[in-house]
């Protein structure tokens, strides 16, 4: 019985010593494996980081909100708005989090069509037929279905004409949420990721809407489908197309979705006919005209001191013919410099303190300023030269012309005298 009884306990104490090891082991094995690279989700502090920012984006959108409900609640008119669901308490997946980190709010783009140069006529057809369908549904709708938005619009033209300042603005004046999607937002190292993050952007803009999906240099992300091109890229433009389409469904109230896809390009040829189909509204914006040019200057220099003696704006629109509104912009801030820079050597020269100076000291921008600088663009130093050419030319034919006929005078007294 004894030897019975110790033989029990002897192997109720080896399993209970194998337990405990095999236990012991298990934990020590799963914390050594947690914190290798290899253990668990390799990319799981960078999902956690997306999503604290995608929160706090949604955060600003939500805080611009309760702003508009507060006034509207103030003044009367429609308190039920603030019982919609805040948009920081969305529900979004991984992939949404992601895309939700390009989230703008309208009120952080500093940027209104006040603050365009000219392009009045496409701004006009801007609000028509994109802002107002796309902020007032139920009045466009109420007259005729074919009045909403058009799911795409595309701007096309130059560099530098302004296609993503009219993008922003257009984002600022109609108030929608502003995702501005980039090309390495979608791309992924994971076969199928990229898919489920063109899907995560129409979700999200569903979730967000009225919402604006603004793609620059859209010829990079949806240019034509090629026999060779990488089966990957070839499966995120049919993604994005297919998406795209479900646009124009309605949601519960009947009526369609608001969100419309923005895109900007300067090679409208390199674009897929498919995108090109599924973007009805097109507007060319060119290089600035006159009249144009005029206003971007005027713009630009509003709160830059000038010489009024010396500063002749119908010049420099005339001589900035052919010029880009980025171009005009760049020639202006060489300009400005060069008045800064004279006063700056004036004062070494002296041997006055920098420290001590005011700015008031400092000269205002004349015209001449615009061509003597080193670096700047060409055009501008070709126009300025074939004017000087022509305004030299013209002043010695008019001094060929007056020496002429006083010489012709002179001749003619000289043959008179003789004969008296």
């Amino acid at each position: 019985m004894g030897d019975g009884a110790s033989r029990k306990y002897g192997f109720l104490q080896d399993l209970f010593f194998v337990v405990v090891t095999s236990c012991s082991m298990y934990y020590i094995a799963k914390s050594v494996l947690d914190r290798l690279p290899m253990g668990g989700d390799p990319e799981k502090e960078q999902h956690e980081q997306a999503r604290i920012r995608a929160a706090a984006n949604l955060r600003r959108l939500d805080r611009r909100r309760d702003d508009e409900s507060g006034s509207e609640d103030d003044s009367g008119r429609d308190p039920n708005k603030a019982r919609r669901t805040r948009k920081e308490e969305l529900a979004l997946d991984q992939y949404e989090s992601q895309i939700a980190m390009e989230v703008v709010a309208p009120e952080d783009i500093p940027v209104g069509f006040d603050d365009i140069g000219g392009l009045e006529d496409i701004i006009e057809e801007l609000k028509e037929s994109v802002i107002y369908p796309l902020t007032m549904p139920h009045l466009y709708s109420h007259s005729s279905p074919l009045l909403a938005a058009p799911s795409g619009v595309l701007l096309y033209g130059p560099p530098g004409c302004g296609k993503t300042m009219l993008a922003k603005a257009l984002a600022h004046e109609s108030g929608a949420c502003f995702i501005n999607l980039h090309i390495s937002t979608l791309t992924e190292k994971w076969y199928g990721d990229s898919n489920k993050l063109v899907r995560a952007v129409f979700s999200l803009a569903r979730k967000l809407q009225p919402s604006i999906v603004f793609i620059d240099e859209i010829d990079a992300v949806l240019g034509q489908r090629r026999s060779g091109e990488h089966e990957a890229s070839g499966m995120v433009k049919a993604e994005f197309m297919t998406l795209w389409d479900g646009l124009v469904s309605s949601n519960t109230q009947g009526l369609p979705a608001r969100i419309l896809v923005l895109g900007a390009t300067n090679r409208i040829q390199d674009i897929d006919e498919a995108i090109l189909r599924r973007m009805p509204k097109k507007f060319p914006v060119s290089l600035p005209s006159n009249s144009q040019r005029r206003r971007i200057l005027k713009l630009i220099l509003k709160d830059t001191k000038t010489d009024p003696e010396n500063f002749d704006i119908e010049y420099l629109t005339r001589v900035m013919a052919g010029m880009s509104g980025s171009d005009i912009k760049e020639a202006c801030r060489d300009a400005a410099m060069v008045p800064v820079r004279e006063f700056i050597r004036a004062q070494r020269e002296m041997g006055v303190a920098m420290a001590g100076v005011k700015a008031d000291a400092v000269r205002g921008v004349r015209t001449e300023d615009f061509f003597g600088r080193k670096g700047g663009g060409q055009i501008i130093k070709d126009n300025h030269a074939r004017h000087s050419g022509k305004s030299a030319k013209k002043q010695v034919e008019e001094q060929d012309d007056s020496g002429d006929e006083y010489e012709d005078i002179e001749d003619g007294e000289q043959v008179v005298e003789p004969m008296d």
